[in-house]
């Protein structure tokens, strides 16, 4: 860890929002048991209050080609054949529109062959991506069991991995809902993962953002994941623990550090969908955008790869390449998960606090 911790820790506000010592001790949980904005006592969360500190103390970030930050793409991969609901809505706002191509695709694939699943749309995602120099990250379940409904066989996406690796976008594993807090269901689906990949999965995400600081992070690093993604609230954008910049979690119970990094999530879309319009969401992003950018850090998106086949979210879709183009234009470094890890873990940061 860095020398700037002993910075951290001369500011006791600062400290116990980095180390999220608030949630060692909840006082209420939500339906899901996860700890939400709406109880912290921290609230000024569109503003990277612990990265700010650490750049007011000298921390230095270099990119790639000189890119003053970064914007870290994800997508999580929930389903791969669309449930019921959503082939009902699409195949209304299809008919409303008068698309009966799209029609078809929305009720005919389950009649032709499964690969036709208008979720089977992770080339689709990439080619958006390649637009703007941009690559991402793909979270996949490997799980037998899940809170709604059984989701997808991960075998039945082998050669869809391949074909995302070989083009140098990253695989994650999008950890079981019921997997979280149970290290040996965590090993097992990542072991499952990686016999359909062909290769070691180092990063993951928790499905619903389950996350119970600091115990999932130990779990996760015993499992052998290098990083993870999920801090980030459901219930708002921005900086749960006030960092835009990757890093190592301390354990207060211990005083250790724990061997994983984590990116912390700052937006996701199904957070957005359900209170506010895509014109305001992007205003709100364009916000955080100006403020990692500002502190030299790492603003991270999920998007989930649903949306982009979703006739009644084509607005959300349209939003994400609007994101990405206000990034490229703001030359940002539009990249992968296992990328910002490899980048951070690998030295091509300073730190030059004294």
């Amino acid at each position: 860890m860095l020398p700037v911790w002993e910075k951290l820790k001369s500011n006791k506000e600062i400290w116990d929002l980095f180390t999220k010592k608030e949630e060692y001790f909840p006082k209420q949980l939500d339906e899901h048991n996860r700890f939400s904005y709406a109880v912290s006592s921290y609230k000024s969360i569109l503003e990277p209050q612990v990265s700010k500190f650490l750049v007011e103390n000298g921390f230095r970030v270099e990119y790639p080609e000189g890119k003053k930050f970064a914007v870290c793409l994800t997508h999580d991969v929930d389903d791969i054949y669309p449930p019921i609901t959503h082939t009902l809505l699409s195949s209304l706002y299809s008919l409303r529109a008068l698309d009966f191509n799209q029609l078809s695709k929305q009720l005919l694939w389950k009649f032709n062959n499964k690969r036709q699943s208008p979720y089977f749309n992770f080339r689709q995602i990439m080619e958006i991506e390649s637009q703007f120099n941009a690559k991402s990250t793909f979270f996949f379940l490997a799980t037998e069991r899940d809170l709604r409904r059984f989701r997808y066989n991960i075998e039945d996406l082998k050669d869809e991995l391949k074909v995302i690796v070989d083009s140098g976008w990253g695989v994650g594993l999008h950890v079981g809902y019921y997997s979280f807090d149970n290290l040996a269901s965590l090993v097992a689906e990542k072991n499952r993962l990686e016999k359909v990949l062909g290769r070691r999965v180092i990063g993951c995400r928790n499905h619903y953002l389950r996350l119970r600081v600091p115990d999932t992070w130990e779990l996760l690093a015993q499992a052998g994941f290098k990083y993870d993604t999920t801090l980030g609230y459901s219930d708002s954008i921005g900086f749960r623990n006030g960092m835009c910049h990757p890093f190592r979690p301390l354990n207060l119970n211990t005083n250790r550090e724990i061997n994983i990094t984590e990116i912390p999530l700052a937006v996701m879309d199904a957070t957005l969908t359900g209170c506010t319009k895509p014109a305001q969401a992007l205003n709100q992003i364009k916000g955080l955008i100006n403020r990692v950018e500002e502190y030299n850090g790492v603003l991270t998106i999920l998007w989930h790869n649903d949306v982009f086949s979703c006739p009644f979210k084509e607005r959300w879709a349209k939003l994400y390449e609007s994101i990405l183009k206000h990034c490229y234009k703001k030359k940002a470094w539009l990249t992968s998960a296992e990328e910002v890890y490899r980048w951070f873990c690998e030295g091509e940061y300073e730190n030059t606090g004294n």
